[in-house]
């Protein structure tokens, strides 16, 4: 755990030095590698893909609307999906409006193959609409791309520290386990996992430092992958579905509700044994990393931020493990709802496509 622990802080510490946090792998290794990946690209399906309207006011209440803004990748931005009620950032921004009685305006920036680097030209709308809440999903196409773990790190702690210095709560979904990927085979399955986890733990760091908060979303769907894959995996077997994505939202909400102030009951003290505690930060990482849903905030210990080994962080687990929604079809799902909340989230006055 230790180790695990040093790695992540030098990939995280390498973003101020311009440091590598490469693993160096043989020249065997790498061939190998190249063509499995060759391999899982062919069989990974492709989808033509529209984004559905997602922009605009979800439920209702009395005070102003709080602004949220998601931001990230694909999975941010809920590809694959046809109905925009289904997306996570609509998901949450409901969930939001109804634990805070307020309605909740909604603009999704996130762009399909994104990477870290790409969140810089998103912050920029961001500047121009102002936000109370950020929620970025990002990672997986940083480590597809082969982005150096340092660089993709340090494009992440920049965005974070503008966002914040704006007056912006933000909540970061880490980088989530490519290894669950079903066309993803060994060895490349094992690195791809290894990958990602070593770069949600450095991202989980670097966040806490610049006073954001993360939530593991690394192996939050592994084992309902490996169970449920045609109802989890989307129709390319490379993203989630709607039930998947809905798993994200509900993973998230909790923290996104504390990090606004809507729920301050949830600041409840971390229960050693269930894994939760006050933690060098580097330490609180590695170990959300393990445990799905684990969300990590920096701490203060007798008054201070900082300890001899860094950065005081609190690890809490929000929820053990998310339940499997049962996203349906618009129609009988429609029927199910309460006809008032499905009138305020259709009520949203969408501002333009997602």
């Amino acid at each position: 755990m230790s180790l695990r622990a040093a790695r992540a802080r030098r990939i995280a510490t390498a973003t101020a030095f311009g440091g590598g946090g490469l693993t160096l792998l043989g020249a065997g290794t790498i061939a190998l590698l190249y063509l499995q990946a060759k391999l899982a690209h062919r069989t990974v399906g492709f989808t033509e893909w529209t984004p559905p309207r997602v922009n605009g006011v979800y439920g209702s209440g009395d005070g102003e609307p709080i602004s949220l803004v998601m931001m990230g990748d694909s999975t941010a931005a809920g590809f694959a999906l046809t109905d925009g009620l289904q997306t996570p950032g609509s998901l949450i921004a409901s969930g939001l409006s109804a634990v805070a009685e307020r309605p909740v305006r909604m603009r999704n920036v996130a762009v399909v193959g994104a990477t870290s680097a790409g969140l810089y030209e998103q912050l920029e709308e961001v500047r121009s609409i102002g936000a109370d809440l950020a929620i970025i999903f990002i990672g997986a196409n940083d480590v597809i791309n082969r982005m150096r773990p340092a660089d993709s790190v340090r494009h992440l702690q920049s965005v974070v520290r503008e966002l914040t210095s704006m007056g912006t709560a933000v909540v970061v979904g880490t980088c989530p386990d490519l290894g669950s990927v079903r066309p993803i085979g060994q060895p490349l399955r094992f690195v791809a996992r290894r990958s990602s986890r070593q770069l949600a733990a450095a991202q989980t760091i670097a966040v806490v430092e610049e006073g954001g908060r993360t939530v593991s979303l690394s192996n939050m769907l592994a084992d309902e992958f490996q169970t449920y894959p045609d109802e989890l995996f989307g129709p390319d077997r490379f993203h989630p579905s709607a039930r998947g994505y809905a798993q994200a939202a509900i993973a998230v909400l909790p923290t996104a509700c504390v990090a606004l102030g809507l729920l301050p009951d949830l600041e409840t003290v971390p229960d050693r044994d269930q894994g939760e505690g006050v933690l060098p930060v580097d330490r609180a990482a590695v170990e959300a990393v393990e445990e799905p849903g684990m969300e990590v905030s920096g701490a203060r210990v007798a008054g201070h931020e900082r300890g001899p080994r860094g950065r005081w962080a609190t690890l809490l687990r929000r929820r053990t493990k998310p339940p499997v929604l049962d996203v349906q079809g618009e129609g009988e799902a429609a029927a199910e709802r309460d006809e008032r909340e499905v009138d305020a989230a259709r009520g949203a006055h969408a501002e333009g496509g997602g």
